[in-house]
């Protein structure tokens, strides 16, 4: 049987069509459930939780005193709430200035250090006479506004499940990469947050701004073994049938990367997180299916589609190197290629968009697809 080289092109090509067209399908699909206005405001409760609040910090010195001091500065009554920030790596002047605050300060040393392993010595090293309802995972850049702790209660109360995630945010976008982490922060937020939670289905965790019953969060963390241990909980809460919250409306303020390189590199982490992701729990999905578990079955698909950057990429390949082979199938990657710049238009809101949009959207998406990177265009209506 000959092959010939055009019949290895056709097939490739429809091949990378074929992924291509279920991602921006599946993208599209949640990103158009994202506009519809059903993500719900927390009423007023009388209970009030105690919350520990849970601060990684892994050599980020500059930043976590003032997330500290945004923590301590809660409308929240104090005695209902601890703060415990687990300081590796960090200099020795830092660790004595945070020790002034009325906080636990525990100063592990791992070797190999990942957010799963603080996270669990906190939980071994948290006072046996402490009871908790809630434990509050940030980040260690975290800021948060002073009815934050209110608000995180009374979406506990509300959400009447095991896990919620608050909406992340930017809080500066003062560099190109910056800003494009913001899109892309905000398109997450639509997509994998809002949208599902619209269509019923679980919000994915974003790795901070996420509060747990305290009583699972404590057996479970204690099985994560990988950096990316958001996603570890994540796959157990849905295996357990256990509903993500999502709410829209309390903020978690983070500091995104400032250069293209190290957002690269935070892009590439996510990648073989995401690749691990799959190869953990693929086997579950079959059984997820004919359980009807279809959060878990959702996600696992989620975590097979390619990664944006991967479908930007082939589309904007495709759709250059076809027309000097073959127009006519060059024109279905030109049509797949406007529709997936319509759905990131449709997940990214209107207050992203700089005065200089037109510069720094048409200068920087070749210089980060140079860099094994993706662009994302346009925007939409302001949140």
């Amino acid at each position: 049987m000959n092959i010939s080289f055009w019949d290895i092109m056709m097939w490739t090509d429809l091949l990378l069509f074929i992924i291509v067209a279920l991602t921006v399908l599946y993208l599209g699909i949640f990103a158009v459930a994202s506009l519809f206005n059903k993500t719900h405001e927390a009423p007023r409760t009388k209970k009030q939780n105690r919350i520990v609040v849970l601060i990684p910090s892994y050599r980020q010195d500059a930043v976590i005193e003032q997330t500290v001091i945004s923590i301590l500065s809660q409308a929240y009554p104090q005695r209902l709430f601890d703060v415990t920030v687990i300081s590796d790596h960090q200099e020795e002047m830092t660790n004595m200035r945070l020790a002034q605050y009325p906080i636990t300060l525990l100063t592990p040393n791992f070797e190999e250090s990942t957010k799963a392993k603080s996270l669990q010595y906190a939980i071994l090293n948290l006072p046996e006479f402490k009871i908790y309802d809630i434990a509050l995972v940030l980040d260690a850049d975290n800021i948060v506004e002073q009815d934050f702790l209110s608000k995180v209660n009374e979406a506990f109360e509300t959400a009447a499940t095991k896990a919620i995630q608050m909406h992340r945010i930017a809080r500066n976008r003062d560099t190109t990469a910056a800003l494009t982490a913001s899109i892309f922060e905000e398109i997450n937020n639509a997509i994998f947050r809002r949208g599902h939670i619209n269509v019923g289905l679980s919000s994915a965790l974003a790795g901070s701004g996420i509060a747990y019953d305290f009583a699972w969060f404590k057996t479970n963390v204690m099985k994560a073994r990988t950096a990316g241990e958001d996603k570890e909980l994540e796959a157990l809460l849905l295996r357990q049938e256990i509903f993500i919250d999502y709410f829209d409306n309390i903020y978690v303020y983070g500091e995104k990367k400032r250069t293209t390189a190290k957002l690269n590199q935070q892009h590439g982490r996510w990648a073989r997180e995401q690749f691990n992701n799959v190869t953990r729990n693929i086997k579950f999905l079959p059984g997820a299916i004919f359980r009807k578990q279809y959060d878990l079955a959702d996600k696992i698909i989620q975590w097979m589609l390619i990664p944006r950057s991967v479908m930007v990429a082939v589309i904007l390949v495709m759709s250059l190197v076809l027309p000097f082979i073959y127009m006519t199938i060059a024109i279905k990657w030109w049509i797949l290629g406007a529709l997936a710049l319509f759905v990131l238009a449709l997940a990214t809101p209107d207050y992203l968009v700089a005065e200089m949009w037109d510069k720094t959207f048409l200068r920087d998406p070749l210089k980060r697809l140079w860099n094994y990177y993706k662009p994302n265009l346009i925007s939409k209506k302001k949140k």
